[in-house]
């Protein structure tokens, strides 16, 4: 018995994920770190069924049971597990079997967080590239651009025809529409003002911007956590960021032939130890922007920070890059999750002051 407790004692203070199992599979102990990777209480759980604590979306427990029979040992590289909560998570796992003892050790290392961080690292590498392609493409257009709407100006001061001077007028118009464009493009060029800000009065001042263009076709929701503390940012620019989010979802509910409420929820909540890129933030805030309408399209749900890449008819494929930028520039991040029914774009600004200009 004292033996028993020594080695529960020195799992317990492994950063492994430790699972135990008897001959039956049953739970004979799960250490801190599992507790924690499964969300479970080791006292609670002790003498249940594997299944209890989870299940494994593409295997069996047969496995785990043939191991401990034939003293084999295994290891399974990105497997699917459904925890008790119904969530799920990717881990790789290795099984040791003890037949003497009757006891199989499951070895644990959870992959999401590592997974979402290359994935963040790729799209953002892949973000840099696209966004230094289309500034240098966007420069190269406005050079012709003003010595076109340059011409057209003089010669519209030869003509004396007004139906000549009309295609002038159609040349000019044209011009600076793509002038525009060109600088939507290439994003804000005004120089970044970080001062303290309170997450909630750039969502106020959003959703007042979104209620005054909706009127009552939108239901604005709040769900926020007053704990946040100030960050350094760039309120004007954090404003821009956000309502193009929120544009976009009003855009969706409003186009979508949806039966019933149309609502925007606003979530804000403090997330601790968050990883963005390579870099680790003790404190983020995260405000999430969650909209019940049809959802994204899933073949373009991985691209849709890329400057025109749109699913909408109308849409430019701008306002979410620029966001992404805009965020970028607090050393922050968006991402998207979408479901008919359910989209979520979620901001993750870190809260130590590490503001970082353009």
């Amino acid at each position: 018995m004292a033996e028993s407790v020594h080695y529960k004692q020195l799992l317990d203070n492994l950063m492994t994920a430790v699972i135990v199992l008897d001959g039956n599979l049953r739970l004979s102990h799960v250490n801190a770190a599992a507790e924690m990777l499964l969300g479970i209480s080791g006292d609670q759980v002790e003498g249940k069924l594997i299944h209890h604590c989870f299940n494994e979306l593409d295997g069996t427990p047969e496995a785990l049971r043939e191991a401990l029979q034939f003293n084999n040992n295994f290891t399974k590289r990105r497997a699917r597990w459904r925890l008790h909560n119904h969530s799920e998570i990717t881990v790789d796992y290795s099984v040791t079997p003890n037949p003497d003892l009757g006891l199989v050790i499951v070895e644990v290392q959870p992959l999401d967080r590592l997974l979402r961080i290359s994935r963040e690292e790729a799209m953002l590498s892949s973000q840099e590239t696209s966004r230094n392609l289309v500034r240098s493409m966007a420069h190269e257009i406005k050079n012709p651009l003003g010595g076109i709407r340059g011409a057209a100006q003089l010669l519209a001061r030869e003509l004396n025809s007004p139906e000549l001077e009309e295609y002038t007028k159609v040349i000019i118009d044209e011009t600076d529409r793509l002038r525009n464009l060109v600088d939507r493009m290439l994003g804000p060029n005004r120089p970044a003002k970080p001062l303290p800000i309170n997450v909630h009065e750039v969502l106020e001042h959003v959703a007042a911007v979104i209620k005054a263009e909706t009127g009552r076709q939108i239901a604005w929701v709040r769900d926020y956590d007053p704990s946040i503390p100030e960050l350094q940012g760039d309120k004007e620019q954090l404003i821009q960021a956000t309502l193009n989010i929120a544009r976009n979802a009003m855009q969706s509910l409003l186009e979508s032939e949806m039966v019933g409420p149309r609502v925007i929820t606003v979530v804000t909540r403090v997330q601790r130890r968050y990883t963005i890129g390579r870099r680790h933030h003790p404190l983020v805030a995260r405000l999430g922007i969650i909209d019940n309408g049809p959802g994204i399209p899933p073949e373009l749900i991985e691209d849709i920070f890329f400057p025109m890449i749109t699913g909408r008819a109308e849409g430019t494929g701008l306002g979410l890059a620029i966001a992404q930028k805009l965020v970028n520039q607090h050393n922050g991040l968006i991402e998207c999750e979408s479901a008919p029914g359910r989209t979520e774009f979620s901001i993750y600004l870190p809260l130590d002051d590490n503001y970082a200009e353009a």
